[in-house]
């Protein structure tokens, strides 16, 4: 934990604003919450768009413009086997983000300093 925190102190302390707007982005796309169940659902095994419809319970062209969105920040992978597409986390950094996320919103929150 204390890692976290000189962590969060350097970023804070030394990070141009500018530097932090691709941050602000990708907070941007994670502010969905059917984008985040699809990460999630993604985390163990790479799926097709079908696969992801069922599990998360959402129509496939949604699937589809979620995924787009996904892909276009960097946020996941797409390799086609003829006309099948199965979509993966791009790396394991996506997992993290939206695991310390949830666990974030999930525990009690005390103040750093």
């Amino acid at each position: 934990m204390l890692w976290r925190r000189m962590s969060a102190d350097y970023c804070f302390r030394v990070t141009p604003r500018a530097n932090l707007e691709p941050a602000a982005e990708l907070f941007k796309v994670l502010s969905s919450a059917s984008r985040l169940h699809l990460l999630c659902l993604l985390r163990d095994h790479p799926t097709t768009v079908g696969g992801l419809a069922e599990a998360a319970g959402l129509s496939q062209p949604l699937v589809s413009q979620h995924l787009r969105t996904l892909r276009a920040a960097g946020l996941v992978a797409v390799v086609r086997h003829g006309r099948e597409a199965e979509y993966s986390l791009a790396d394991a950094h996506v997992a993290h983000i939206v695991a310390d996320a949830v666990t974030h919103t999930l525990e009690e929150h005390v103040p750093l300093s």
